[in-house]
């Protein structure tokens, strides 16, 4: 049983006011932390808020980025603290208007725009759970999210523009991510968590994927095949 992005279904009238009286102001780092931990007592463990049943009106900007490499950058500083990332992270939104995609930290009251340079998480994780007579892969990404490959959670390999030498997927080995990223020609795989967020696949949990399943050649393309609850998933990846 999975229960880090087990959502919460429900919120009573009474939990909406009371958080609205909390978070006047969230658009600062402390007030929002200060927020989500006393609404953190409200759920059980890290269990997702139930943000699509929130319409918050006021919305404003907040300087900070989602890297491409998955780091977290507050005006301009580098978020080290990984327990207020995660926190962050549980309160992520993404919206789609007009062929434009925005991305927000979004409370009951209010929407802090911020700015996501790829994909808003970041899976560097892998490994294979039984549960029952069936086998999974399980992911799980650098703020606390967990997901199995299935129907609803595919894989996905699309292009990456790189903008900077860091928008590579391992923060611990920046020049032999770099070079991997090149040799890849930029394709990079993707993975479906929640709310519509995609997750990117860092390079070594998608090296272990590689050993983990299983490599054929087929008309010029290296087709990658997974295995997961019981079915097969095929990622197609041009060769060179």
């Amino acid at each position: 049983m999975i229960s880090n992005n087990k959502a919460i279904d429900t919120m009573t009238v009474k939990d909406v006011k009371a958080a609205e009286s909390k978070a006047s102001e969230t658009d600062t780092i402390d007030s929002l932390s200060q927020y989500l931990k006393s609404e953190a007592g409200t759920r059980e463990g890290r269990a997702i808020p139930p943000l699509e049943n929130w319409h918050p009106e006021q919305t404003t900007d907040m300087d900070l980025v989602i890297k491409a490499n998955g780091e977290w950058w507050h005006e301009g500083g580098y978020m080290t603290r990984e327990s207020l990332v995660s926190l962050f992270a549980t309160i992520l939104w993404k919206e789609e208007n007009n062929g434009t995609v925005e991305y927000f930290l979004k409370t009951p009251v209010q929407k802090l725009r911020i700015h996501v340079e790829d994909a808003p998480l970041l899976i560097n994780d892998v490994g294979i759970v039984n549960e029952g007579n069936e086998n999974w892969l399980e992911f799980t990404t650098t703020t606390g999210d967990v997901v199995r490959l299935d129907d609803e959670h595919p894989i996905t390999l699309r292009s990456y523009t790189s903008k900077n030498k860091e928008d590579i997927t391992d923060n611990n080995n920046r020049e032999e991510a770099s070079q991997y990223v090149t040799a890849a020609a930029q394709i990079r795989p993707y993975m479906e968590v929640r709310n519509n967020l995609t997750a990117l696949i860092g390079r070594n949990a998608f090296y272990h994927l590689t050993e983990i399943g299983e490599l054929t050649e087929h008309d010029g393309e290296t087709i990658l095949t997974l295995q997961s609850g019981g079915k097969s998933y095929e990622l197609s990846m041009p060769v060179g």
